[in-house]
């Protein structure tokens, strides 16, 4: 079918608040509405009521079909003269009714009349959009409406309307119709949003429509929240549709320095919270026409022209001063803030301590001891830090305020119990919903992790290394200890040669090597004085840094029945599902040889599959290895 949606950009769909794309016709119905309020086609009330079960005025479906044209932009508040004489200069629908006829889109009746107010029929909506298509009367043959009646079948136009031919268009029916209109090629073979929108490329080869870049065209701002924000919006924010940080919200969850962005049409609101604060260190290419600044040992973008007026030589700010950056919804530099007078706090794991120079913003350098911290909000921070105790590996709070940074380390904090089915609860705390976590593991660069993955596992001993409670004694920061496993790698061993022989001088001769794969790559791992006790077949590849291997571990056996390559989980030959990791590794075995495959093609094949698993699910435990013989 025609009507798909992208899946590529699910992470920046979140972003926006969007449901995932159905690929299957008809569309969702919340997805052609947000489609269309997106092109401000069919916009609701005051307070966004849509009223799809209501017909159609014949004045309504009009001004949607000049909403949908080349036209949309050019249609003024007034007309000079009546269009029809039952549209009188003053009616509402007058200059959309004006601009139809100029695009040779309606006609009046036998008596020279519109008839605004009547409602309209799927016939003659569908010869609307036919015509915003291309097409004449000329194009049909037999009587009215046969031919355009069976060429919007052709064309799909048909998917999730309801209504005969004769009958009257609900508003519900018009959404479906003009949805479908803007994937369906025109008469001359392009997409009809792609001619709306011809920079763009909205609509895809395959016909699938690109709804994040769509909504990205119709959002505005950003704003930076303050007193009285809500008065720059074209709109009242009462009746507003609101997002935080990727989450449904309300009004009073956006707060003071939140980054806003909005659409008028949507009347849809996104805050984002996001922040930086620390010493910033340079400004590239230039302080004078700054287009990316530093700060912290991170580098971001800027967004917008009045943050990088702020930040350049013109603004208020030097290398050297302790500042706040807004992010806005990509990360970059929205604007500059004023820092928590508590001071802004981070938690993390220190993974480098060195001493780098840095710009005194007198044309000259220091040097200075500095940690770099990857903090639990999956990022890494560089901090001066004169304290010489500080080593890589520990724990540390970070304390940044108006003119200094306090690095201090942090005892272990453990906490055990249960993460409930929907990753919502740890035991009896409530997980924030800005929660941070990261897993760690030795000298390896932590990993972020999301309450999802932790759904049901049971935390026990000293898997929770440290965790902080905001001031509502939620879980806000949450730093583990190799829960998931998703920190090391999966493979084959594909040979083992163990010795362990006694010598006749006394003694014993032990040794140990093994050939495993990795990304198709062969490697070996051994020692010279032990044996780890390793047969061939998947395994697990522990990494105690992000270059060196502690050891391998063999994976432990479970018979499948099948596997669902979008959903994630197989069946077992026990009917029970066991949960796939994200990265699974797929090989088929033949002919003694294991060569690399995927999902995708062992599911279309007639194999019998094995998975195999590091641990079990309530440990954090996932299928990491599927070989198909």
């Amino acid at each position: 079918m025609k009507h798909r949606l992208l899946s590529g950009l699910m992470a920046l769909i979140l972003v926006l608040g969007l449901a995932p794309g159905a690929l299957a016709a008809p569309p969702a119905e919340a997805e052609a509405a947000q489609v269309l309020a997106a092109l401000d086609i069919m916009v609701g009330d005051e307070n966004g009521d849509l009223a799809l079960d209501r017909t159609i005025t014949r004045a309504e479906f009009t001004k949607m079909t000049v909403a949908a044209s080349t036209s949309r932009d050019t249609v003024g508040d007034t007309v000079a003269v009546k269009p029809y004489p039952d549209v009188p200069q003053t009616h509402w629908a007058a200059p959309y009714v004006k601009a139809a006829v100029d695009l040779g889109l309606v006609q009046g009746d036998l008596y020279g009349n519109f008839n605004p107010d009547q409602k309209i029929t799927l016939a003659e909506g569908v010869t609307m959009v036919l015509r915003l298509l291309g097409y004449t009367d000329n194009d049909f043959t037999g009587v009215w409406p046969a031919g355009q009646m069976a060429q919007y079948r052709a064309l799909d136009l048909d998917e999730g309307v309801t209504c005969g031919q004769s009958e009257n268009m609900t508003r519900r029916d018009a959404l479906y119709l003009f949805y479908n209109l803007m994937v369906t090629k025109n008469k001359s073979g392009v997409y009809h949003l792609n001619v709306l929108e011809p920079t763009l490329n909205l609509v895809n080869a395959a016909g699938e429509l690109d709804r994040v870049a769509l909504i990205n065209s119709a959002m505005e701002g950003p704003v930076v929240a303050s007193a009285n924000w809500q008065d720059a919006l074209p709109f009242h924010a009462s009746t507003a549709t609101v997002y935080r940080n990727s989450k449904g919200a309300t009004l009073g969850s956006i707060q003071e320095q939140d980054v806003l962005y909005w659409s008028k049409s949507m009347r849809t609101v996104w805050a984002y919270s996001d922040k930086a604060t620390g010493t910033l260190e340079a400004l590239s290419p230039s302080a004078s026409a700054p287009t990316s600044v530093t700060v912290a040992g991170k580098t971001y973008a800027i967004e917008t022209t009045s943050a990088a007026y702020a930040l350049s030589d013109l603004g208020s700010y030097a290398v050297g001063d302790q500042v706040t950056l807004l992010l806005g919804r990509n990360g970059g530099v929205a604007a500059l803030g004023e820092a928590p007078s508590e001071g802004a706090l981070i938690y993390g794991v220190i993974t480098k301590v060195e001493n780098l120079p840095y710009d005194d913003g007198n044309n000259s350098t220091y040097t200075a001891r500095t940690v770099t911290v990857a903090a639990t909000d999956g990022s890494s921070y560089r901090y001066q830090c004169s304290e010489k105790s500080l080593e890589e590996g520990d724990l540390v709070q970070v304390i940044t305020g108006d003119s200094q940074v306090q690095v201090k380390r942090l005892s272990t904090a453990k906490l055990t119990g249960k993460v409930n089915s929907d990753g919502t609860k740890l035991g009896s705390y409530v997980l924030a919903d800005d929660v941070q976590i990261i897993d760690t593991y030795e000298s390896r660069t932590p990993i972020r992790v999301y309450p999802s993955r932790l759904a049901g596992v049971e935390l026990t001993g000293s898997m929770v290394r440290y965790y902080a409670l905001n001031s509502a004694g939620e879980i806000s920061h949450l730093i583990l200890d190799d829960v998931t496993g998703d920190l090391h790698q999966y493979g084959i061993i594909t040979d083992v040669n163990e010795v362990n022989v006694s010598l006749p001088t006394g003694g014993f001769q032990i040794s140990s090597a093994y050939t495993y794969d990795v990304g198709g790559q062969e490697l070996m791992f051994g020692s010279d004085s032990k044996i780890y006790n390793l047969k061939t077949g998947p395994c697990q590849v522990k990494m105690d840094s992000d270059t060196n291997v502690e050891r391998l571990y063999n994976l432990n056996e479970r018979k499948l029945d099948s596997v669902s390559v979008g959903g994630n989980f197989a069946v077992g030959t026990d009917r029970r599902q066991y949960a796939l990791s994200e990265q699974v590794v797929v090989y088929v075995y033949d002919k003694g040889e294991y060569l690399r495959s995927s999902l995708s093609k062992v599911t279309e094949g007639d194999y019998a599959l094995t998975g195999w698993y590091d641990k079990s699910e309530s440990a954090g435990g996932r299928i990491r290895v599927i070989v198909a013989r």
